[in-house]
């Protein structure tokens, strides 16, 4: 009986810990409780906001299909202007749709606490997203202004190539090898840049150089009639063909033609053609394309030939006996001779005009040519 009284008093005990425990902690788990409970309670109004964003996102969608099919064929020398109505309209549709949304989503949310809360944290948003907000400015003024269009070929400072896209942050262009350059917009709206796709028409030129003595006004009627072979050159423009300077080897003279095809493949298609032509019509008029020539001369190479060495000298020095240089491997075998004629005894005097194998030391050789005192 006593050790039941014992058990009976020890789970009494334990059933007291128990409940104030339960007691201790409930005050935390309370709030825990209510917050799921609400959590559970707004899941409709979450899933009706995901419903207006996507309503508003088909609206955009709408919005821009709209506007293409209504302004695209009456405004073709305004694409740009198209675009820019199409990427603000509907950024403005989802941003309103985004507004709605929150409204629904969140309990006492207004778009006047909104604006006063970006209010409070404008100057950090601001410093924050200040390269963003440029090329977003830059990109809508370049759309507006239509400095270049899609399908322009640009040249803005190492980069050229064709436009690809022009969006709100920055512009893509493709390059003639094939490979994809993104240019901020603010980079690009600050620095000059060079549409070579403004005009219809391009001009060509060429340099090339004919010989001293060939007449000028033959190579120039030449050029001009192998001219009249290309196809590329437009027959609404007259080439000129001008005499630009003297070089070393050859007389200066520069081409210009106009092309219709203003895109880079048109202009090296035709330049290609064009000296083709320009080439055989010259040398076939007996005309001399002159290219510059060197001659390289070598230390040992024989003086015989190279004048007077007393007056031109190519860093060697000039002989004592006031001779025509000789060559250098002539040089090592008159040493060599005269060292062997001298270590011959007495009486061997035939043996003085042998042949002896030269030598070919350099110093020796030098030896040999020694300066004038």
């Amino acid at each position: 009986m006593e050790l039941d009284n014992k058990i009976q008093q020890a789970g009494v005990a334990t059933s007291k810990v128990v409940e104030k425990a339960v007691d201790h902690y409930s005050g935390i788990y309370a709030p825990v409780h209510k917050m799921i409970d609400q959590s559970w309670d707004r899941v409709p109004y979450i899933i009706a906001a995901v419903l207006v964003l996507v309503l508003f996102w088909l609206i955009g969608r709408l919005f821009k299909y709209i506007v293409k099919r209504t302004l695209s064929d009456r405004v073709q020398s305004r694409q740009n202007l198209v675009k820019v109505l199409n990427r603000i309209g509907s950024s403005l549709i989802i941003f309103i749709g985004i507004l709605v949304a929150m409204v629904v989503a969140i309990p006492g949310f207004t778009t006047a606490k909104m604006i006063g809360g970006l209010g409070i944290g404008s100057v950090a948003i601001g410093f924050a997203f200040k390269d963003i907000f440029q090329n977003m400015l830059s990109g809508i003024l370049i759309l507006l202004s239509e400095p270049f269009r899609i399908g322009d070929q640009i040249v803005m400072g190492a980069f050229e190539g064709t436009v690809e896209d022009i969006q709100i942050r920055a512009t893509n262009i493709r390059t003639y090898d094939g490979r994809r350059i993104v240019i901020p917009n603010a980079v690009l709206y600050t620095t000059p840049v060079t549409v070579n796709t403004a005009f219809k028409r391009r001009r060509c030129q060429i340099d090339f150089g004919i010989g001293m003595s060939d007449n000028v006004e033959t190579a120039k009627v030449q050029v001009l009639e192998a001219l009249k072979s290309c196809s590329t050159v437009t027959e609404h423009s007259t080439p000129t063909v001008v005499v630009t300077g003297f070089s070393d080897y050859a007389l200066q003279m520069r081409l210009r033609w106009w092309i219709e095809e203003n895109a880079q493949v048109g202009m090296t298609d035709s330049t290609d053609q064009v000296l083709i032509a320009v080439k055989y019509a010259l040398t076939d008029a007996g005309i001399d394309l002159p290219y510059p020539t060197s001659q390289v001369l070598w230390h040992d190479q024989t003086e015989e030939i190279d004048g007077d060495r007393h007056r031109q000298r190519e860093g060697w020095p000039s002989r004592a006996d006031q001779k025509n240089p000789r060559s250098m491997a002539r040089a090592r075998y008159d040493l060599r001779k005269a060292e062997y004629q001298n270590d011959l005894p007495a009486g061997r005097s035939e043996e003085r005009n042998a042949q002896v194998e030269p030598v070919s030391s350099r110093d020796a050789s030098e030896a040999a040519n020694p300066e004038p005192k």
